[in-house]
């Protein structure tokens, strides 16, 4: 392993939980209708569109036409999207913290639709500590698109060999490494912090 000079996070289900259904599992009471709707009309594959860059009252228009009934669950999509928050992955803000500490740069590049996030990122100052995030929906770029790497790697000031990028998502730790960065795919706080210990940025 080659030094390290700055550590690229991921931001959902890296350094926050994210999922769906805690906001819509507040309004569908039948089981079944909430498991139809999260994997048919509000999907993660629909959401990703919004974190490209698409815009959201044409998405939502879209989808109401195509799922008649459902204009309130879809008008809550676009105006409760922090309930699809519900806390932060346990652990990860410690390591966050400590890194700080030790005066690591700290960077993240995250697929995030551009109003979610900065609804978001006003309710966290743990984002205080990052040099720079690269956002997806203000870019119109999303990983695993190496074109999103390459901008970051750029907008940071690191070459990609020097930087560790922490992703959950398979496809995109996969790019990153393509692209000569130094990976770490996440799977929970307690691994991410033995992989740092033995690289000597945290210990």
């Amino acid at each position: 392993m080659s030094a390290i000079d700055a550590v690229v996070f991921d931001v959902g289900r890296v350094l926050v939980q994210w999922d769906m259904r805690s906001l819509f599992a507040k309004l569908i009471d039948d089981p079944e209708r909430l498991d139809w709707f999260c994997s048919t009309v509000v999907t993660e594959e629909w959401h990703f569109r919004h974190d490209a860059g698409c815009d959201l009252a044409e998405m939502v228009a879209e989808r109401k036409a195509q799922f008649p009934g459902h204009d309130d669950l879809l008008d809550a999509y676009a105006t409760r999207f922090l309930e699809t928050i519900p806390g932060n992955v346990p652990g990860s803000h410690e390591i966050v913290r400590e890194l700080a500490r030790r005066h690591v740069p700290l960077f993240a590049i995250t697929n995030f639709a551009s109003s979610f996030w900065q609804e978001f990122r006003a309710t966290e100052p743990l984002f205080d500590l990052f040099g720079d995030i690269v956002v997806s929906g203000d870019e119109k770029l999303v990983k695993p698109d190496p074109h999103i790497f390459n901008l970051a790697a750029s907008r940071f000031g690191h070459e990609p060999a020097a930087m560790l990028f922490i992703d959950d998502n398979a496809a995109n730790i996969a790019s990153a490494r393509a692209l000569g960065w130094q990976v770490h795919h996440f799977q929970s706080a307690e691994a991410l912090r033995a992989d740092l210990e033995s690289r000597q940025l945290l210990g």
